[in-house]
């Protein structure tokens, strides 16, 4: 099973940015579909970006797209969540969370689509 390690979270004024790191431990890194997603309190988690296992699939929430940016590096065994034009609502905790997809290319929306999941990082933006 492969673990999953976020990092990058922070405290950032509005309009700034962060970059998100998400290390995973699995040596078939190139298998998974990768996803962020976020939760605020007392709300639910939801979703924020995903990537194939290749890279070559990208979808964003409606909510985030222009500002975020969501890569990967196989080699590295990371995937990242590049966060810009940060605003007050944009504060949450973010998780990455994996999926095995083998040789499929599809990315995932869903958070039950997933079956391994980070701690998460907190992400705090001051308005």
């Amino acid at each position: 099973q492969v673990q999953l390690v976020e990092s990058g979270g922070g405290l950032v004024q509005a309009g700034g940015s962060l970059r998100l790191s998400c290390a995973a431990s699995e040596r078939t890194f190139s298998s998974y579909a990768m996803g962020w997603f976020r939760q605020a309190p007392g709300k639910e988690r939801e979703f924020v970006a995903a990537i194939s296992r290749s890279g070559g699939q990208i979808v964003y929430a409606d909510s985030v797209k222009g500002r975020f940016t969501i890569s990967r590096d196989n080699a590295e065994n990371t995937v990242y969540l590049e966060l810009n034009g940060l605003k007050f609502e944009d504060t949450a905790v973010y998780f990455c969370a994996a999926k095995n997809t083998g040789l499929g290319a599809a990315v995932f929306r869903s958070t039950s689509a997933y079956t391994n999941w980070g701690r998460g990082t907190q992400v705090t933006v001051s308005s």
